[in-house]
């Protein structure tokens, strides 16, 4: 392996803004804010949309993390006869 080139790998924690869960975990991923984590030691903060706390999948249930109107533009395209023959 080259030396130098590979990013810092270190314990980093994540916060899910949609479900507003917290968890602690390693990772490459950088950011400037910080975060008190319960141990006493301060970890940096990466702020995500979705993660398994907020996921239709591991929830069970749907719902829209949407905030520039993607959601409602697919409906209206393809609300009625879209595929109807011309």
């Amino acid at each position: 392996m080259k030396n130098d080139i590979h990013p810092e790998y270190r314990t980093v924690v994540f916060r899910d803004v949609s479900a507003d869960e917290m968890f602690i975990t390693r990772s490459t991923a950088t950011s400037k804010e910080t975060i008190k984590w319960e141990d006493g030691n301060e970890y940096p903060l990466v702020k995500v949309d979705i993660s398994s706390a907020s996921h239709p999948f591991f929830t069970g249930k749907q719902k829209f993390v949407d905030t520039a109107g993607r959601v409602e533009k697919f409906q209206k395209k393809f609300a009625g006869n879209y595929f109807g023959k011309k």
